[in-house]
């Protein structure tokens, strides 16, 4: 399992829209399990991935969760500008 935290300039629904694309159906294949402005949810593989997003000002914290997918969600994250 891993819990990462990324703090990025985007905004909380743009980095939920860019996770649905990486980890969705178009991207990674997994499915969408719960999806809002400020968060979402995957499982597939065997494991599960789970976003949070929030507004510090003008800074968005990101917070991830994942078992199985380690790998894909250090990936995301490095997108994250």
């Amino acid at each position: 399992m891993l819990k990462i935290t990324k703090k990025t300039k985007m905004k909380p629904e743009d980095v939920t829209k860019k996770a649905v694309r990486f980890f969705g159906p178009i991207g990674y294949g997994l499915e969408i399990t719960e999806q809002t402005e400020t968060c979402a949810s995957f499982e597939g593989g065997g494991g599960y991935i789970s976003i949070t997003t929030c507004l510090e000002g003008e800074i968005t914290s990101v917070d991830i969760e994942t078992r199985e997918w380690e790998y894909q969600v250090k990936e995301f994250i490095g997108k994250l500008k």
